[in-house]
């Protein structure tokens, strides 16, 4: 048991801690991670020449206490140590920081973090999402298989944290929360809004019920309400409004 956990924590890269590193079969190039990788290719000065790592194509890793290369596995063939303490055949992932709570998704068919007993499976939405969405979400087929709206990072693999915005659309939560300190309140793909306007929608109304508009505006009114549903967000609305009455 000692020798398995020679090491651990002591190697690794800022994205994982690992005793082992990877051989990356589209270039042939010794890399910490996947991530290392696809950071490095993507600086290449061909852009051609630019790619990512495909994890389950792995087939060869480098052990990082005695260098042996060696086909995938958990153990060190060589030295006799875990690789990483969590260990995915599927994935060929390693890690020895199992305080993420990592485990393997079969319908995502890549692994996740954050404890397996903390997450469900959409079908829908094609993605793990939070127990407290189970029937409380807006599905969106696909809905992590696209790029953040505003970094523009690949969100189904990200190693950052997710938010599913009410209409359903999901995008990383610190790029979230920067749009809200902007003062950014729609979700950047469907326009809708990502905050609650009851209180906002019952002072218009309270406005409207004074009577203190003309005929025409109140028809203005009620346009903008049926397009809102489908061209614009809630704000952009009251915004329009304020132009025309004020």
């Amino acid at each position: 048991m000692e020798r398995l956990d020679f090491g651990k924590m002591g190697y690794g890269c800022k994205h994982y801690r690992r005793r082992c590193k990877i051989r990356a079969p589209c270039c042939n190039e010794v890399f910490e991670c996947r991530h290392c990788h696809n950071e490095a290719t993507s600086m290449l000065r061909k852009i051609f020449d630019r790619h990512e790592l495909i994890r389950q194509d792995v087939t060869q890793v480098i052990c990082s206490v005695c260098d042996t290369e060696q086909p995938v596995a958990h153990v060190c063939t060589n030295c006799g140590v875990n690789m990483g303490e969590y260990f995915c055949e599927v994935c060929k992932f390693y890690d020895d920081d199992i305080d993420k709570g990592q485990f393997h998704c079969d319908d995502c068919g890549i692994c996740r973090v954050g404890g397996r007993e903390n997450f469900f499976h959409c079908n829908k939405c094609d993605s793990c999402y939070s127990v407290s969405l189970r029937n409380n979400h807006s599905c969106v087929e696909d809905s992590m298989r696209h790029h953040c709206p505003i970094c523009y990072e690949f969100l189904f693999d990200s190693l950052k944290d997710t938010t599913v915005m009410k209409c359903g659309h999901t995008m990383h939560t610190e790029c979230y929360h920067e749009m809200i300190k902007r003062d950014k309140y729609c979700c950047p793909i469907c326009s809708r809004s990502t905050l609650d306007m009851t209180k906002a929608w019952k002072r218009m109304d309270e406005e409207v019920g004074l009577n203190i508009y003309s005929p025409r505006v109140h028809l203005i009114i009620e346009l903008l309400a049926c397009l809102v549903n489908f061209f614009m967000d809630d704000f952009c609305f009251i915004r329009i409004l304020k132009l025309l009455l004020f």
